[in-house]
């Protein structure tokens, strides 16, 4: 296996894209959209524009959300924010096995992405501009793909069979340890309780990392640094109701209690 440490986050987000393609899910998920194929470009915008080495802290969601990632190709990517904050332009294609309920329309989708509009929402109040933002953070979904049932009801990855999740998280996991060697964050923060359980997992050595690990038997991006602190913020979803009542106040105070601090 290739060394990840050396990749850049284009090239890490490159090889995960080939990797979870190779995987088969079974019913009731009936499609699996992959917008780091079909909406690279955006998404490779937002990398080359974005991805600053040594940032301060790494948040990390779940993946895409049917109106956000998986339109525009940008982690929480609400259409308004991506174009008129984030200043991403790219074309975005059609996922070759499109749900008629869940179509992609790109950077013209007039859904909002309650989610996305939250957090960036957040980080033009906190910080002005994207930017000034981006200096200090940078944020990544944990899974790329989109699982969607035959009605087109968004599934979590969560919610996949142990077998289909295993070899999945995995390589999000070693994409994720390999983001974070080429980032080199002070803070790896995950939003929401799945994605710090995942960071926790991808910070904890596998047992191939052990004396008696071969040089074919290692995984490629090493465990993170144990100077690397992480945690949690509340996730921005409106199906929390904890997030509907003053989710920029509540995460502010949980930057701050994490110790970062943030201009006033």
């Amino acid at each position: 296996m290739e060394d990840h440490t050396s990749c850049d986050l284009v090239q890490i987000a490159k090889r995960l894209a080939e990797e979870v393609d190779a995987f088969h899910f079974s019913q009731p998920v009936t499609h699996v959209y992959n917008p780091l194929h079909y909406a690279f470009g955006a998404h490779r915008q937002y990398l080359e524009k974005y991805g600053r080495r040594s940032c301060e802290v790494l948040l990390v969601g779940m993946n895409p959300g049917p109106w956000g990632m998986a339109q525009t190709g940008v982690p929480f990517g609400d259409t308004l924010m991506v174009r008129d904050f984030l200043g991403i332009d790219a074309h975005v294609a059609t996922p070759e096995h499109e749900h008629p309920k869940r179509p992609i329309t790109g950077l013209g989708c007039s859904r909002s992405e309650v989610s996305g509009t939250r957090l960036w929402s957040w980080s033009r109040d906190i910080f002005g501009s994207a930017d000034a933002f981006f200096n200090r953070f940078f944020v990544a979904n944990y899974c790329p793909l989109v699982f969607m049932e035959s009605t087109g009801r968004n599934r979590t990855p969560d919610k996949l069979p142990a077998g289909e999740k295993t070899p999945l998280f995995e390589a999000c996991d070693r994409a994720l340890r390999a983001m974070v060697a080429w980032l080199q964050p002070e803070f790896v923060i995950g939003i929401g309780a799945f994605a710090e359980s995942r960071i926790l997992a991808a910070v904890n050595p596998d047992p191939v990392f052990g004396p008696e690990a071969t040089t074919s038997s290692r995984v490629a991006a090493p465990p993170f640094s144990p100077d690397i602190a992480t945690g949690r913020i509340l996730h921005p979803s409106p199906a929390s109701p904890a997030a509907n009542r003053d989710w920029s106040g509540k995460i502010t105070a949980q930057f701050e209690a994490m110790g970062i601090s943030l201009p006033s």
